[in-house]
């Protein structure tokens, strides 16, 4: 090999290592398309036949999922309840009975 194509090769190799290395950067510092659950909002990473699925819902949809979480208590109802609790749609106590302030 030649003083020029090792230098080449050098050069090439230098390319594909910061290439990668921005690659890299990028993904762990990206969340994505979704980002964490906040707002009214649930993103949930789940176990699936094809290794993952990421289960993304916002209002109505979001809230019922929620719901029917804090209702069950499989693996995936307990993967989704801190996610509901990020979104600010954690399970509310249900509302005390009004109090009377008439005399008796």
């Amino acid at each position: 090999m030649t003083r020029r194509d090792k230098r080449v090769m050098a050069v090439a190799g230098a390319v594909v290592v910061a290439v990668l290395g921005g690659v890299g950067a990028w993904a762990a510092s990206d969340p994505g398309s979704y980002g964490q659950s906040h707002g009214g909002c649930i993103t949930v990473s789940m176990p699936s036949t094809t290794g993952g699925a990421l289960l993304h819902q916002c209002g109505a949809s979001a809230r019922v999922t929620c719901r029917s979480a804090f209702a069950r208590h499989d693996k995936i109802a307990l993967l989704t309840r801190p996610q509901c609790r990020l979104a600010g749609l954690a399970r509310q106590p249900p509302p005390a009975a009004p109090v009377s302030s008439a005399p008796g």
